[in-house]
Order: structure tokens, then C-alpha cells, then sequence
């Protein structure tokens, strides 16, 4: 059929881009891919259907002017990403996070810590690349085995990443299924906890019974943190008083703004030499330390520590770093709305439905396209749209409530991604940690039950919520 010659087109160029760009995908080359997709998709629609071209350029805009609130909370994302850094406010986490690693629990501790780094920070990618590699030498030290570190890792990696308002990935999905994002969190709880729980047992019942020895020496690591950034449990009211505004259902927008406010004004008042430092004057004042948090709010930050490790951990974006993902998703949405005009994305839709038959099934389809659109497009972000997308008009006509097909698209895309070989996630991950994706692959026991606990909580109908009777 001809409205399979987009995703065809899609297919070969995301082969052709992983093969030459190897990581680098995000810089522009699925941004490119998915305009060439686009452009197919509405030569064919103009030449077969005979489409105005007035009426696939409304469809197209109206695609991207949905998407602008998830753009707005991006670049908000990245400023909280810097002030909450430089206000110190995730090394405390980090520091006190990092006392807690015992031999005989390092496999549980090291889920739970990258889980709270990755929550606080919204990225497992930067997670995993930080904190992740000082847990394998911790590991290795210990005498754990590279499939069960990585996997460990991996697992409360992507549980943060999942949960964390500050997750790109989070935003994209909530935003494409037209779901507020802390109604989606909420309702992601269902699957992801129990799973999450699963793993950590697993992981407990690992650590005491392997045959395991040596001492991790993490003193450098938190002296690092110690010597670079005011360290105190004080600085955790900013984190409580967000999950507070959370709670009370303020706007997404809203918090994300309090809490960068509030960080600036913690930064300014307790990392003011840091600050300085940031705007590269030794000079104390008011335009000084304005300067500094503008570039921390706006840019790229390196702070040195002392360990090349932390400097990575430590280093923000700020909003600028958020600019990859927007093009990503103005580019996606313009594929998506050429496929939408053109028909051919109903055509697809059609055909997938044609297996569903209830909520569970129509969960399992969702589910198993995301991982199709994994493994077909080697990127989480297309298949979180892709499968959004396609299900999102089958949801609404059944009366699912769209968190359902937020958590659905989720399960299946965002912690799928790093199982896959030649996926950007596990290419990523695989290269940072040094450990094949099909060695950890084993032990990433969120990451594959997250689906089939999905599909779970689906067949039984536990908190499956209807717009309509």
C-alpha cells in the first residue's frame, strides 16, 4: 500500500543515519529524516488523492501549535536542570545518596540512587553516564558481574527518567496524548512502582546471596562534591516544596517555574562563589551574580571538581540543551500531521485495530508498536509520537481517558529503547558503561516487565478510568 512508503522511507534513512552517525542522531540527522518522510508522504497524498496543498499546510501547523506547551516546559526543563545544580541542590542529593552503598545492598542501592538522580535531574541518559560509571568501578570492586551492575544501573536510570517531571521524554509523551503531566505521573504510579519494587527484590535477593568481595571506595567522589558545592540537608525544602505544589495540582508551568525561582534564590544565597565562578568574575555585585544565573538558566555550565567523572554529572545545558528536542518534535509533528492529512496514518490505524478486541488488547497493541517503532526507528522520541499518534483517535472513540494511552506509549518506548542494540538509548549505554546491550540486557528486569506489566494492570482493569459510559 502506498501509505507504507513514508514509514518505509523513514526506516531506510534511520538505518543509513545510525550506521554514519552512530550517537550523534539527535544533532540533526532524524530532524532531516523525518523531513524527507514528510516530504514523501505529501507527494504521495497530492498525486493520489489530489490534496490541496492549502489544507496539508493547516494540518501540519495545527500538529505543531499542539505541541507548544511541551516546548515552553522543555525550556524550563533546562533551566531547573542548571539552577538546581549550581544551587546544590542535586549533589546533596548525590552525596548523601552515595553513603548508602553497602556490598551486600550495592545492587539495590545503586537502582535506588540512580533513580533519585534521574528523578531529580529528568535524564537516565546523563544519569548513567555520570553516576552510572563511578556504580561499575564500585561494582567492580565489589566483585559483581558486568550484566548485574549495568543492569542495576539501567533499571533505576529509566525508573527516574519515567517518573521525573523534568524528563523530556516524560513531557513528550503526556504532551502528544494531550494528557496534563502530573496527571500522567500520577497514573504511570500504577505500573511503574509494583515493576520497580519487582526489580529492586530481585536485586536484594542477588546482592546477599553472590558470593561477592572488596571495599568501593567512593571518598573521592563525595569529596568532590564536598569541596565544590555548600552540601547540606537544608537545601532538600526546595525538592520537598515542589513535591508539595505537585501534590496540590498547580500547573505544570507553574511549578517548573517556582521551583527554578526558588533555586536562584538558594544558589545566589548559599553557592554565591560558585555563581561568581559561573559568570567568570571574581567581582562580588548584583550584575555579577546576574550574569552567572542568566548563563546557568540559558547555557552550558562546566564546573570543575577535581574528578572528570563528577564534571560530567555536574555539567548543565540549560535551556539551549532543550533545542535538539524541540527541533525534534517540530520536525516529527510535521510528519505526523502529512500523514494525518494525507489519510495515511488512518490506513495504518485501521489495519493495527484490527487485532484489538478490548482495553488489554488494545494496550498490547500499543505497547507493541512503541517496541516495533523502537526497533524500526532506533529512536525513543518517534516512537512515542509515532504510536501516540495512531492510537490516540481509538482511545478517545472507546472512552479511555488519555493517560491511558500516555502510560501505554511510555511503556512500551521509553524503557524499551535501551534494550535495543542499534537504538540510540542502547548504542548509548552500551558504549558509556563498556557492557554489551544483550550482557545487561538480562538484568534489566523494569525494563522488559515494564510492558507486560502494562498489559497486566490492562487485563485486569485495575484504575482504568472512561471519559464515558
Amino acid at each position: 500500500m502506498l501509505s507504507f512508503i513514508p514509514f518505509l522511507v523513514l526506516i531506510v534513512l534511520v538505518t543509513c543515519y545510525i550506521a554514519v552517525f552512530g550517537n550523534a542522531t539527535l544533532d540533526g540527522a532524524s530532524q532531516v529524516s523525518l523531513m524527507v518522510a514528510a516530504a514523501v508522504s505529501v507527494l504521495i497524498g497530492h498525486f493520489s488523492k489530489r490534496l490541496e496543498w492549502e489544507s496539508l499546510e493547516k494540518e501540519v501547523s495545527e500538529k505543531i501549535a499542539s505541541c507548544t506547551p511541551a516546548i515552553i516546559i522543555l525550556l524550563l526543563i533546562g533551566a531547573i536542570g542548571g539552577t538546581w545544580m549550581v544551587a546544590g541542590i542535586v549533589p546533596t542529593m548525590i552525596y548523601y545518596g552515595m553513603q548508602i552503598i553497602q556490598p551486600e545492598i550495592f545492587l539495590v542501592s545503586s537502582s535506588v540512587l540512580c533513580a533519585l538522580v534521574s528523578l531529580m535531574i529528568g535524564s537516565s541518559w546523563t544519569t548513567v553516564a555520570t553516576i552510572g560509571l563511578a556504580l561499575m568501578g564500585i561494582g567492580k570492586a565489589h566483585g559483581f558481574d558486568d550484566g548485574w551492575i549495568a543492569g542495576s544501573i539501567i533499571t533505576g536510570a529509566y525508573f527516574g527518567d519515567k517518573l521525573s517531571p523534568l524528563s523530556d521524554t516524560t513531557v513528550l509523551a503526556s504532551s502528544v496524548s494531550g494528557t496534563p503531566l502530573f496527571t500522567h505521573i500520577r497514573y504511570m504510579l500504577y505500573t511503574t512502582v509494583p515493576t520497580f519494587c519487582i526489580s529492586l527484590t530481585i536485586f536484594l535477593i542477588a546482592g546477599f546471596t553472590m558470593n561477592v568481595s572488596g571495599h568501593g571506595n567512593v571518598a573521592e567522589f563525595m569529596d568532590g562534591l564536598q569541596n565544590t558545592f555548600v552540601i547540606s540537608s537544608w537545601l532538600l525544602i526546595v525538592p520537598v516544596l515542589t513535591c508539595v505544589m505537585i501534590a496540590r495540582r498547580w500547573p505544570s508551568m507553574v511549578v517548573l517555574f517556582m521551583a527554578i525561582l526558588l533555586a536562584v534564590v538558594v544558589a545566589l544565597l548559599v553557592q554565591s562563589e560558585l555563581v561568581l565562578r559561573i559568570a567568570g568574575d571574581d567581582r562580588q555585585g548584583l550584575l555579577t551574580s546576574y550574569k552567572g544565573m542568566m548563563r546557568v538558566c540559558y547555557g552550558s555550565t562546566d564546573i570543575e571538581t577535581g574528578n572528570s567523572v563528577l564534571n560530567e554529572l555536574v555539567h548543565t545545558s540549560g535551556m539551549a540543551g532543550m533545542m535538539p528536542t524541540i527541533w525534534l518534535i517540530i520536525c516529527a509533528q510535521t510528519f505526523g500531521g502529512a500523514l494525518t492529512a494525507t489519510g495515511q496514518l488512518q490506513d495504518l490505524m485501521r489495519l493495527l485495530l484490527r487485532f484489538v478486541r478490548g482495553t488489554a488488547s488494545l494496550v498490547a497493541s500499543t505497547v507493541g508498536t512503541a517496541l516495533f517503532c523502537n526497533i524500526a526507528t532506533a529512536d525513543q522520541y518517534l516512537s512515542i509520537m509515532l504510536s501516540s499518534s495512531v492510537f490516540k483517535d481509538s482511545y478517545r472513540e472507546r472512552g479511555y481517558e488519555p493517560q491511558l494511552l500516555s502510560r501505554s506509549c511510555e511503556d512500551g518506548a521509553t524503557v524499551t529503547s535501551v534494550l535495543v542494540p542499534w537504538n540510540t538509548c542502547g548504542l548509548t549505554q552500551s558504549t558509556v558503561l563498556g557492557v554489551a546491550t544483550l550482557t545487561y540486557l538480562p538484568y534489566c528486569f523494569f525494563n522488559y516487565l515494564s510492558p507486560l506489566m502494562s498489559i497486566f494492570i490492562a487485563s485486569i482493569g485495575w484504575k482504568i478510568k472512561r471519559t464515558c459510559s
